[in-house]
Order: C-alpha cells, then structure tokens, then sequence
C-alpha cells in the first residue's frame, strides 16, 4: 500500500488535513464529499489505503479533506482554490482528480480554473448545479445538524444512498451509531452544505478540456441520475457510465469501481 501518511498543510493561515498512500509516478488526489464536514481524513490514511489499494499499487494517492475553518458563504469554487493551494504545497504539479458527490463539484472548478493542474478528471455522483433532489436532501440534513442530531445525519444520508441490499446488513450499525465520536461544531458543515446548494458551473463546463469520466447511478436519490447526464451533455469529449442498480454510493457498492477508474487513467 506505500508509503502512508497522514498530513497537515497550512494554507491562508488556516489548516487543511490530508492523507497520502501508494506507489507509483502518477499522482491521483481523491476529493470526498459533504460527509467531510462531520469528519475530516485525519488519521485515515491506512483504512482509505487498504480500501483503495488496487489504485495505490499503481500511483501515489492523496486525499484532501476541507480546510478545517471556513468561513460563512465559502463555495466551492473557494474549496477547489484551497486545493491548489494545497497541491502547491506539496509540489503537485498535476495529478489525475477523483472527485466524489460534492468533492466531484469542487474537481468541476478546479479543471475549469486551473487547467494546468488536472491531468485526467473523474466526475462520481455528482451534479452541475444544484436541483431539487439535493435541495431537499441539504434541507433535510440541515434540520438534523441544527438539532446535533448525528446518528439521525448518519442513518438518513445511508437510507438515501445505498442499494436495498447493501442497507440490509449495514442497518445493522444503526443501533451503535450513538456510540461513535460526533462533531464538536457543525459550523463547517452547514458552510459545505450550503455550498452544494449554490452550485452551478453548468455554462462553464465546456471549458474543461481533460479527459473526462463521469460515473453515475440510476439509483441516486442525493443529487439524482439526470445531474449526470447533464454533465456529460456540457463536457467536451467526456464519458458517461451509469450503473443501473446502484445509487449514490456506487463508487463504494461497486465491486469494479476501482477497475473503472483504473482502465480509464491507463489509456
């Protein structure tokens, strides 16, 4: 699985966790979603390499968290900046992008903004713009964050994103999510949250010119099947594959999710 590690930068007086594993010339770097907001990659780094360790035989792997202070109406186009930032840091010139749900909406500016930095782009569950499906979604989870109500977060963003199948055994945990750590503040939270809800790089897509794979789920009741779609109608040469039985959290149901990925950076 590499070298593992788990980092620190600094970046405009803030700090900004972040994970690396593997091994290989070529450098990915993972964005990951809202759930960020609840808890950062911090001490993550062996978990994410054994989860991902058929990409990591093949490149060195980073994960950016969000910077752990965010002030209140950051977007995301501010969050993809902060990546930059942080890849400058570490003296990552250009690296492969894998960008998950609301991580997949922070990749969109980073490869209109900063083209130079994306080599391959990889658009998961993800959406150009905000819609009705991720308004009720944001709506609702907003609701159980003001209350600090984590074990209802958890289990309402698991109802919404997983298979039927999937959710039989992981209903299991449900009665011991009120035992696991929960966030201190939910301050940053509400400031993501709140960023997905105005999202909209729709008429700047075109922009992005890097080989492109979106990846989809027929099944998404977060940001819905459709948002995919309209990615790939706006992004020059791109590729779309939708999986027919899964939803949001394909890129984790997915037995060849990482296979997926894999050939599609190797071409």
């Amino acid at each position: 699985m590499g070298r593992i590690k788990n980092g620190v930068v600094q970046i405009d007086g803030r700090t900004m966790d972040y994970i690396a594993f593997g091994h290989g010339e070529q450098t990915l770097l993972m964005i990951p979603g809202l759930s960020d907001g609840l808890k950062t990659v911090k001490g993550m780094a062996l978990p994410f390499a054994w989860l991902y360790r058929k990409l990591a035989k093949h490149m060195r792997i980073y994960c950016f968290s969000r910077a752990n202070s965010l002030a209140p109406g950051f977007t995301n186009r501010d969050m993809a900046r902060d990546v930059k930032l942080a890849m400058d840091i570490l003296e990552i010139k250009k690296a492969f992008v894998l960008g998950v749900s609301q991580g997949g909406m922070i990749a969109q500016w980073l490869a209109i903004d900063c083209p130079e930095a994306v080599d391959k782009l990889i658009l998961a569950v993800t959406a150009p713009r905000q819609n009705d499906i991720i308004g009720d979604c944001i709506c609702a989870w907003t609701e159980l964050a003001n209350a600090h109500d984590y074990k209802g977060l958890v289990i309402q963003t698991s109802e919404r994103a997983y298979s039927e199948s999937y959710l039989k055994k992981f209903r299991l945990s449900y009665p011991f999510l009120g035992l696991m750590p929960k966030p201190k503040s939910y301050d940053r939270y509400h400031v993501m949250a709140q960023a997905c809800l105005t999202h909209d790089a729709y008429d700047l897509l075109d922009r992005i010119h890097s080989p492109t794979l979106i990846i989809g789920g027929e099944q998404d009741e977060i940001v819905g099947a459709q948002a995919s779609r309209d990615l790939a109608a706006q992004i020059p040469n791109c590729r779309l594959i939708m999986y027919l039985q899964y939803g949001h959290g394909a890129f984790e149901e997915a037995k060849d999710f990482q296979d997926v990925v894999l050939d599609f950076l190797n071409e």
